[in-house]
């Protein structure tokens, strides 16, 4: 087996810091990192610099009442690219979300500079309307 590319080990210990350890998060994120959310919910927006994307990510617990969870599934990734496929699911107002999502990641001098948040599912914008 080869050895994963440094940015696929990057992106899989944010998943594993993820809920757990915040100072390792805003640490992975370049100064000027973007963090992009699609469509028309409660989450959607730009998040700019890792204070505000780290927000974001503690909103997602603080939105679900502690019970969003992301589970990688996969990650694939160069010296500039990387998209990690994973589970997401929670639950919010009484609705349920356990859905397949990508991040696509894009890196400068080693650290995340932009993520895109990429539904892969309709129950996303449902779950966070």
């Amino acid at each position: 087996m080869s050895e994963e590319h440094p940015n696929a080990a990057r992106v899989r210990r944010l998943f594993q810091a993820f809920g757990r350890d915040p100072k390792a998060i805003a640490a992975a994120f370049a100064r000027d990192v973007v963090w992009r959310v699609p469509g028309n919910t409660i989450m959607s927006g730009e998040y700019r610099g890792p204070r505000e994307v780290v927000e974001f990510l503690r909103r997602t617990g603080l939105e679900t009442g502690g019970t969003y969870r992301s589970s990688l599934h996969t990650v694939l990734a160069n010296d500039e690219w990387a998209v990690a496929v994973y589970r997401a699911s929670g639950s919010r107002n009484g609705v349920e979300l356990d859905v397949d999502q990508a991040l696509v990641i894009r890196f400068e001098d080693d650290r995340l500079k932009e993520v895109t948040a990429v539904p892969l599912d309709s129950a996303f914008e449902r779950f966070w309307a």
